[in-house]
């Protein structure tokens, strides 16, 4: 019997315990075979698991998992494998991961870490889809999908934070629309809040997603006419983020918290 390390870290968390999104990370010698890669993030059955290989002294591949399929993107799973390896070697400030999306950076300073992550390309849509409306039970004021590598997102904006934090989703419905779902209002105390359903990868409801932000950020830049922005994800456990919107990068920041660390036992 075999054993793999596993750190379950609280990403993107609030000031306050439990909140942010959990990610599993499994660091790794050598590639697993896929599918067991896979039932190892169904066993963890968190939206999702990272794994991560050391390919130098600040160079590392990366994947991440649901519990249903590998994503060719995810941001909080980043933040938290950054995380994790910055712990384990406190002279490291900066490091680059090879992902399906090509390099994303991460950065450490002031407790704080930040990724690097490729801003979302879309485009305005002038219909909504059925299946958007029914299943949200609302129709958002403006509509758009994502173009280009990552077109499997739609985002929904509504006019202000109370019609977000109140939606109560049919995810039957919204799972019959295959892509991510994003729906986002103009924020009080922060610039603009969020909620991430995908039901379809096996995730009703998100608690915290970088890749959403990547998503947002460049909304909200050219709507609010500034580039920083700060972010609140108002799913049950919450999230905050800042995100930099700087062309086709977006750099996201956040605060991590180690929840569990452990071994999984493999036959």
């Amino acid at each position: 019997m075999s054993t793999l390390p596993i750190f379950i870290i609280d990403a993107f968390t609030t000031e306050n315990s439990f909140s942010g999104n959990m990610a599993a990370v499994c660091p790794l010698s050598v590639w697993l075979e896929n599918d067991v890669l896979q039932a190892i993030a169904a066993e963890n059955n968190l939206s999702e698991t990272a794994f991560f290989i050391q390919r130098s002294e600040t160079k590392y591949d990366l994947r991440w998992f649901t519990p249903k399929q590998e994503v060719d993107l995810c941001g909080h799973a980043t933040l938290a494998s950054a995380y994790v390896i910055f712990n384990q070697n406190s002279e490291l400030n900066e490091i680059e991961f090879n992902t399906r999306s090509g390099p994303v950076k991460a950065y450490k300073k002031d407790g704080t870490v930040s990724i690097d992550m490729p801003t979302t390309s879309f485009e305005r849509v002038h219909y909504v889809d059925h299946l958007v409306y029914e299943g949200l039970r609302l129709l958002p004021d403006e509509f758009y999908q994502s173009v280009g590598k990552h077109e499997a997102s739609l985002l929904a904006v509504f006019s202000n934070k109370q019609l977000v934090a109140q939606l109560q989703p049919d995810f039957d419905l919204l799972k019959k629309i295959g892509k991510m779902l994003i729906v986002t209002a103009p924020g009080v105390q922060a610039d603009f809040v969020s909620r991430m359903f995908a039901p379809n990868l096996g995730i009703n409801e998100d608690p915290v997603t970088g890749s959403a932000h990547c998503f947002l950020a460049p909304y909200w830049a050219n709507r609010l006419g500034k580039n920083t922005l700060t972010a609140k994800q108002l799913s049950q456990r919450g999230g905050d983020l800042t995100c930099e919107f700087n062309n086709d990068r977006t750099i996201l920041s956040g605060s991590c918290h180690l929840y569990l660390e452990g071994k999984i036992f493999l036959p």
